[in-house]
């Protein structure tokens, strides 16, 4: 049974919210949320209301392209990581390596090399001891 569903049938009255909250494994605090926020605006209130929305989180666009000239500028030759390094080390810019691996990516500074398939090898057996 999927949330809406079950929403729905506390709403009306067939079940309990702790048992709804049982069914969703959610705590019964959550599920009467769920239930106000259904009643309220029908199915569309259970949707988040920050999707399709950019990231509270997101460095802004003037900061990612500071990062990015300082990296064309000064360390066009480094990885990624050494890069990031010497951001944070010299002009106290800190970032997650992966962030400034995407944002050298999308630039085209930095290319994206496929790993080696590791081999497989077949295992070796003891072999029998005859006493």
């Amino acid at each position: 049974m999927n949330c809406i569903g079950v929403i729905k049938e506390v709403c009306n009255k067939q079940l309990t919210q702790m048992a709804a909250a049982a069914i969703l494994g959610l705590t019964r605090r959550h599920t009467q949320r769920l239930v106000n926020q259904f009643r309220q605006d029908g199915e569309v209130g259970l949707v988040s209301k920050r999707r399709g929305l950019p990231s509270n989180r997101r460095f802004s666009p003037e900061f990612r392209d500071k990062v990015l000239t300082l990296v064309k500028q000064k360390y066009t030759d480094f990885k990624p990581t050494f890069a990031c390094e010497k951001l944070t080390e010299l002009h106290g810019i800190r970032l997650s390596n992966e962030t400034l691996r995407q944002w050298l990516i999308t630039e085209g500074l930095w290319r994206v090399r496929k790993r080696k398939k590791t081999k497989v090898y077949q295992p070796q057996y003891c072999r029998e001891c005859y006493n």
